[in-house]
């Protein structure tokens, strides 16, 4: 099944949770980025700038 976007409230990881409902793109890009594992964070910074995300 798929959602959109907008139907996603809260992401929640090991490493933290997300609020995304009513945030932008940017907002909710970086909220994920930050309960991230964070050994990957650096490089999905890089390609979020990269893509045109942040």
């Amino acid at each position: 099944m798929t959602l959109h976007r907008g139907i996603t409230d809260y992401v929640v990881t090991e490493y933290g949770a997300a609020w995304l409902r009513g945030r932008s793109v940017p907002e909710r890009t970086l909220a994920l980025i930050n309960i991230a594992h964070p050994n990957f964070r650096n490089q999905l910074m890089e390609e979020a700038g990269k893509n045109g995300f942040i």
